[in-house]
């Protein structure tokens, strides 16, 4: 089981430099973001939003707002000091167990998926906070198996391993989620529903 209070240590520890240490690929990112129905007018929930990595992305794309949330205090310091316009909001807590006034267009989780102890949990929690037609996405911007690989190293004891695309699907499913988009291969994994 993960411990929560060593994913927190992990990434404050990692803030400082996560921005130098970031590597992208500009259209996976924008397939991700294009499955994940993020566009004009839409209000995004960043699930461990980190420094903030998407949110260039998100405003490129004139989304109405952005609330990005991170467990990690340092993490989520780094992404306010970086993203003061008024239509982002960053905050620093957990997300299953926040309590938010709103409900979202669209909600992602980028790059953070297998640091979630209860995969299924996570899921059942971001549906109930989607607006009626809205549109969950658990993306990575590398396959399966390079991100298990990349885990594996000193970031073994807080990582689940990311399950199969097909294994979270039938989660989304189960969550009352319509699968619109399922990607898993070489250069990324993803899977959406509304």
């Amino acid at each position: 089981m993960i411990d929560t209070k060593e994913i927190i240590a992990f990434f404050d520890n990692h803030a400082p430099t996560w921005d130098k240490e970031l590597r992208r690929n500009e259209e996976v990112i924008r397939t991700i973001l294009d499955n994940a129905q993020v566009s004009e007018g839409k209000a995004v929930l960043d699930v461990a939003c980190g420094t903030g990595v998407l949110i260039p992305d998100y405003l490129e794309r004139k989304v109405a707002s952005v609330t990005g949330i991170d467990i990690s205090p340092a993490m989520a310091e780094i992404a306010k000091r970086k993203f003061p316009q008024k239509e982002v909001t960053i905050l620093c807590g957990d997300v299953e167990t926040t309590t938010f006034d709103r409900s979202f267009d669209c909600i992602v989780v980028y790059n953070a998926f297998p640091h979630f102890p209860d995969g299924k949990r996570l899921i059942a929690t971001l549906k109930a906070l989607l607006a009626p037609g809205g549109t969950l996405t658990v993306a990575h911007g590398m396959s399966r198996e390079m991100i298990d690989a990349h885990h594996h190293g000193c970031a073994k004891h807080i990582s689940n391993g990311l399950m199969p695309a097909e294994d979270l699907a039938a989660i989304f499913e189960s969550c009352g989620l319509t699968i619109t988009a399922l990607v898993s291969n070489e250069r990324m994994y993803q899977v959406a529903g509304t």
